[in-house]
């Protein structure tokens, strides 16, 4: 395993990777984990939207043909979670989608940095 993967399997958040077509190229262990009940490991090389019920699925489709960043939050059992869907590239091409999904405190402080 390199160092650059290292870091990755030992980042306290999920982080998936998918190419253009959905096909899930990588998964760190938070989220192999957390996906354990669709299959864990084994998702790899499958298709990211047999993951995903309606009405989910139509947005994967269309955050994948859009190109467009998808950004929100979510609760469930009571652990608030950051979602960051984004686009990324490979030498100036688009090359599919990146999913962290990292645990937040319900309330967390917020500061304005403006100069």
């Amino acid at each position: 395993m390199s160092e650059r993967s290292r870091w990755m399997d030992e980042f306290p958040g999920s982080i998936v990777v998918c190419d253009r077509q959905g096909i899930i190229l990588e998964m760190n262990q938070r989220a192999v984990e957390s996906f354990r009940e669709q299959g864990g490991a084994a998702l790899l090389g499958t298709d990211l939207r047999n993951c995903h019920p309606e009405p989910s699925r139509t947005k994967l489709e269309q955050l994948l043909e859009s190109r467009q960043p998808n950004i929100y939050s979510i609760e469930k059992g009571g652990v608030h979670k950051l979602v960051y869907q984004s686009p990324w590239y490979a030498y100036g091409e688009y090359a599919g989608f990146v999913e962290l999904v990292l645990e937040v405190p319900a309330q967390m402080p917020h500061f304005v940095r403006d100069a």
